[in-house]
């Protein structure tokens, strides 16, 4: 028997010579996974090896169910629901690729929140904090198109709201929208280019941006705990430190891979009974924009965004979605070249440590406020209410019928005509003061803000009707001002139905 052992070790030892004398593999990974870390650097730092992780599930998850998985807008929603049901283990698998999408999230943040309060973005490590930057926000993008795979209620809002969003960008806001969408409203196309993104583009960047934030750590070292290290000084800082690691430093395998290890398989063991007690994140509801009857929400990393938007003045929503987050990532691309030098102890730095906490109470409370705000449509709208009698008097029939239209496509549901309906979008009153006939159409059409887009489900004369309705919705004095010109000019009587608005 132990003839036989050394026999089958030798055979394993020959072919582990061959390997590395044809592809050099050890030699590759050999300096990485024996160099030399900080003694210090303990459990504090094992959210980077997490997140990367959780990349790792997400990009085996996804190429399983993209074998499975059709692109096309017709069959999508009924697809997601063959592989929960009939595929075998389809359900779980598609909750761990979900789950695994918000862990790793939370883990970066986590990483982020920790080298923050390390100030380990300081001197020599400024271009590895801004490539993490870089990191998060493709990370944060696959998570909204995954949400889009889901092609159910809150992936068509959400793709509504996120089309208003860059339409809202001057001067190239229409371009912009229609290079998302792939079209002037949410169809096959825009599923289609959202697949891509989220198969193809986003993994492909986010494995190149890994691949270079992991040379950056191994070209500058793993930062020392701030207790261990002196204060960061340009002339001193990285002689000091590898001289620090020579001497004192340890292997990073076995001795601190060990630490990252344990706690890898503890969030291995937390996700698979988080996706085994929850199940797989939808699909919810079939997306119909002409179904008012739903709650529609961001998936958990976005809800703050949403308790932000369901709390601000509508005026304030412009400066919400494209200022502050220019801002905001401006500010953090700018960290590093703030405070680029000086001591790294929290102790030292109270107004970094009182940021952290700030911000993540905020971003907890905005989450709470995303997930529990009341969805404000009045769902009896438009089965409730009648238009009310001066909104009819004087129109046309063409005009009357896009009234009609307006009230069995359920649009009171979310928009107030004469104090009556929803509030989720502004009220109809006084439309034709802001809008023309053709920004009406468009609006219908396409869609913004908070409004999904109805251009493939009415037919173009309803819409025509519905936008030359909405044309002849003025402020009463003004309304009255305009018949009675009318009437003067000789073009109408008083009593006459107004004339329709040019097309």
């Amino acid at each position: 028997m132990s003839g036989l052992i050394r026999s089958a070790t030798s055979a394993a030892a020959a072919t582990a010579r061959w390997l590395e004398d044809r592809t050099g593999i050890g030699a590759l990974i050999g300096p990485v996974m024996t160099h030399k870390v900080p003694k210090s650097a303990r459990w504090w730092y094992v959210f980077g090896s997490a997140t990367l992780m959780f990349f790792m599930i997400q990009v085996v998850t996804g190429i399983c169910l993209a074998t499975v998985y059709a692109p096309d807008a017709a069959t999508a929603w009924d697809n997601l629901n063959y592989i929960n049901t009939a595929v075998p283990y389809g359900w779980l698998l598609r909750a761990i690729h979900a789950w695994s999408s918000n862990a790793m999230i939370i883990m970066m943040m986590l990483h982020m929140a920790q080298v923050f309060l390390h100030a380990t973005y300081k001197f020599p490590r400024e271009m590895t904090w801004i490539v993490g930057v870089v990191l998060c926000l493709v990370t944060l993008a696959l998570s909204f198109t995954g949400q889009v795979m889901r092609w159910d209620q809150d992936a068509y809002w959400g793709l509504g709201i996120g089309a208003s969003i860059a339409d809202r960008i001057p001067l190239v806001g229409n371009q912009i929208r229609a290079l998302v969408l792939g079209d002037q409203i949410i169809s096959g196309a825009t599923l289609s280019r959202f697949f891509t993104l989220h198969v193809f583009v986003l993994p492909g960047i986010a494995i190149g941006l890994v691949g270079l934030h992991l040379m950056l750590v191994l070209r500058h070292g793993i930062s020392e705990m701030p207790a261990a290290s002196p204060p960061v000084d340009r002339a001193t800082y990285r002689p000091g430190f590898e001289e620090r690691v020579h001497k004192g430093g340890v292997p990073f395998w076995p001795d601190a891979a060990k630490r990252d290890l344990i706690f890898c398989a503890l969030a291995l063991l937390g996700l698979v009974a988080i996706a085994l007690w929850q199940g797989p994140i939808g699909p919810g509801g079939i997306p119909d924009p002409t179904i008012i009857e739903t709650n529609p929400r961001p998936d958990l990393p976005f809800l703050w965004i949403f308790g932000v938007v369901s709390l601000i003045p509508p005026a304030t929503e412009a400066f919400a979605m494209l200022v502050a987050p220019v801002f905001l990532i401006l500010g953090l691309f700018a960290i590093p070249f703030l405070g680029n030098e000086g001591d790294r102890r929290p102790s030292k730095r109270p107004g970094m440590v009182l940021a952290v906490v700030l911000v993540t109470t905020c971003i907890g409370v905005l989450t709470y406020e995303g997930a529990t705000s009341p969805w404000s449509p009045d769902m009896n709208a438009w089965s409730a209410y009648e238009t009310p009698h001066d909104e009819l008097a004087g129109r046309t029939p063409l005009e009357r019928a896009g009234a009609v239209v307006i009230q069995f496509a359920q649009c009171r549901n979310c928009h107030q005509i004469g104090g009556l309906g929803g509030e989720r979008g502004p009220a109809l009153d006084d439309v034709a003061t802001r809008l023309s006939y053709d920004q009406l159409v468009r609006q219908v059409q396409q869609g913004g803000g908070n409004m999904p887009a109805f251009g493939k489900n009415l037919p173009r004369a309803q819409t025509e009707a519905v936008a030359l309705y909405m044309s002849t919705l003025h402020p009463k004095l003004e309304r009255q001002d305009e018949i009675a010109a009318e009437a003067f000019a000789g073009e109408r009587t008083p009593d006459e139905p107004a004339a329709q608005s040019p097309r």
